[in-house]
């Protein structure tokens, strides 16, 4: 298939899934259910942190952290007492257990206290064509504070070679202008066109049937030689391409 059929193809698989029906079967949801700004960006940030292994669990288990939070996440994060942390104790999600869950809310408190938000932590270093030095310096910022080791690991490095992709499908809903009603794009002080997809098995396996990718690990160094294959399609918007990616290869077995 040559670049012109290629990109005519994703480009109709973008407009098949990036519709109100992904949402329905998505953690996406997740920070739909509120309105404020902060609220919205914290909910995104602890259920795209949970967002592996089956998806109604991550839906389950995102719904139960709102309803830990007394379903509003901004106040809990800002005015939780040592009482509120301790209901978190329970939570379990795969390795994410409930001292991870009282780890997060006392960095993000930090975050929102010290550092301006999440948007700013994550606008303040990002770079000319990537995001990924940011995530890293993001990670550094949050856990700047008194934090058990075993946390640490639920915010992946791209710097160590990750493909974070948790972080950069958080950086889609709350970046990318999506005028379809899935993709949130509160943020305004960082252009879609720095985003990078977020590349798991399904994505990377349906690239590489495409030609789009020829790395076999799903790492940092795949995820860029991805960017650097979707910017050339849409440099203005280049993590649409993850909708149809991710459809061709959960909804379509392609």
């Amino acid at each position: 298939m040559n670049q012109s059929k290629l990109k005519s193809f994703l480009d109709e698989k973008v407009l098949q899934y990036n519709t109100l029906d992904f949402v329905e079967s998505d953690p996406v949801q997740i920070p739909h259910l509120f309105s404020q700004k902060e609220d919205i960006e914290i909910a995104g940030f602890l259920s795209a942190t949970i967002a592996w292994g089956n998806r109604k669990m991550i839906i389950k288990n995102s719904h139960k952290m709102m309803d830990l939070m007394g379903n509003s996440p901004h106040d809990f994060v800002l005015s939780h007492t040592e009482d509120d942390l301790e209901r978190l104790e329970t939570f379990v999600h795969r390795t994410f257990n409930g001292q991870d869950f009282m780890g997060f809310i006392k960095g993000l408190q930090h975050i929102y206290k010290n550092h301006g938000g999440l948007e700013a932590v994550f606008a303040k270093h990002q770079e000319s064509n990537s995001m990924q030095k940011s995530i890293s310096e993001f990670k550094k910022t949050f856990f700047e504070i008194e934090h058990q080791n075993r946390t640490q690991k639920h915010i992946s490095d791209p710097m160590n070679g990750s493909a974070a992709k948790r972080i950069n499908m958080y950086l889609r809903w709350m970046c990318r202008q999506d005028n379809k009603g899935v993709d949130l794009g509160i943020w305004k002080s960082i252009s879609p066109s720095l985003l990078s997809c977020p590349l798991d098995v399904h994505s990377g396996n349906v690239a590489r049937k495409l030609g789009l990718l020829t790395r076999k690990q799903n790492d940092g160094k795949a995820l860029a030689e991805l960017d650097s294959k979707l910017r050339e399609l849409d440099p203005n918007d280049p993590v649409k391409y993850d909708f149809a990616l991710f459809g061709l290869g959960v909804f379509e077995g392609f």
